[in-house]
Parts: structure tokens; sequence; C-alpha cells
């Protein structure tokens, strides 16, 4: 038996755990939530995660969700992800982590959800994408000088290739001219070399993910299951 089951849907923040435990080269099995049946609502997927939000990570310390959270778990009982509670380096990786888990995942959830958060005006949806699409811009900026200082930790390189990913695909029906990889040429760099990695080639087969999937993405295509 595997030590974890990663419970996913393609293309979905799943998608950033299956790479980091092929990175770090632990075994699992992937059990696919069908989101065309809303199966993160269902009785059974809330028992795991309560929120109905993917992924969660089941293990020997039981179900884990929250992206950032799983990273972090990771890195710590296996290594491999980013520095270690003794490293120097610590405290920076953990400032960027909760920043990225915390700030920019939030709103690009904001951008690509709005209605889950003003309800169904259309006014009201409009205005917080304008408001939190010029956040986000903010954001990658900001990350963009950090990546310009050194290298990220394994574990940010990952989440931020799939965050960007999606800032180029998402929200479909929303004019998304306000983003460009290449406004950030340090990030976009980072996402070229992300591309080159054996646990991305992993994840472009399983979920369908095209051939160039964080610097010139396309809709996902996979086997089974559904991005949205």
């Amino acid at each position: 038996m595997k030590p974890y089951i990663l419970h996913y849907a393609p293309d979905n923040a799943s998608v950033i755990v299956r790479m980091a435990l092929d990175a770090i080269g632990q075994p699992f099995d992937a059990v696919l939530v069908d989101r065309s049946r809303h199966a993160q609502t269902s009785p059974e997927y809330l028992k795991l995660n309560p929120h109905g939000l993917i992924p969660v990570l089941q293990g020997a310390a039981g179900a884990m969700f929250e992206t950032g959270a799983i990273l972090l778990w990771l890195n710590d009982r296996h290594g491999g992800l980013g520095p270690s509670v003794t490293d120097p380096a610590r405290a920076d990786f953990l400032k960027w982590l909760f920043f990225v888990s915390n700030t920019l995942h939030p709103a690009l959830r904001m951008c690509f959800y709005p209605e889950k958060y003003t309800g169904d005006q259309a006014a009201h949806q409009l205005a917080l994408y304008q408001t939190t699409s010029k956040a986000i811009q903010t954001h990658l900026g900001t990350l963009d000088l950090r990546a310009s200082q050194g290298p990220l930790p394994l574990a940010l390189q990952l989440y931020l290739a799939a965050l960007l990913r999606w800032c180029a695909l998402y929200p479909i029906d929303r004019d998304r001219s306000w983003f460009a990889l290449a406004d950030t040429p340090h990030l976009h760099a980072m996402c070229r070399a992300v591309e080159q990695l054996p646990c991305t080639a992993a994840a472009q087969a399983a979920e369908g993910l095209g051939p160039n999937p964080f610097t010139a993405p396309v809709y996902a295509a996979p086997e089974k299951g559904t991005a949205t």
C-alpha cells in the first residue's frame, strides 16, 4: 500500500501536491474527485475536507487540506521542497509560502469565483474582479522582485507556476489582458525551469496539461475528470 492518497481533480490545486510528491519521490495513489458531479461537496468528501475544496492528502497523519500546509508538512517530513527548520533560510521560505497561500491564492479564487463573494449582481462581481486583478498584479511584481534575488525553494516554484498558469486561463468569460507572464521576467524564467522537471512531465501525462503548461498554457484535456 502506498503511503499517500491524493484526492485530486485535473488542473486544480492538487496538481501542485502531485508535482511535489513526485519531486521528492513519495509514492501515492491518485483518487479522482469528479467535479462534473460536484463530488467535492459530497458527504464522503466533506468528511475529509469540510470546506469542500481540492486537494486532500491522506497519509499516516490523517486527511490534510490546504495546499500550503500540505507542502510545508511534506517538506518537514521528507525534505526536498524547502529549507529545514534549522536552516537560516527557513524564515524567508515561510514568509513567502504563507504570502502565496494566504494572499495570492485566495485573490485568484476571488477572481475566478466572484459570485461566491459578492452574490449574483454582475456589477458587484465585475467590481471585485477589477479590484482583485489589480492587487494580483502588485503581488506578482513583489514576487518577481523576490525571485530576482535568488532561487525560490521548490515548494514555492511549484505553487507559483500553477497559479501563474491559471492567471493566463481563468476566468474564461472575462478580459484577462491585465496578465502577461512576460511582465514578471524572473517568474517567467522560473516557469521555464519548472517545465523541465520530471515531476512536471508526470503531471502533464496524468492531467493533460499540454506541452508548455506554465509558459504557454492551454486548457487541460485530461483522460479522466474535469478541471472545473
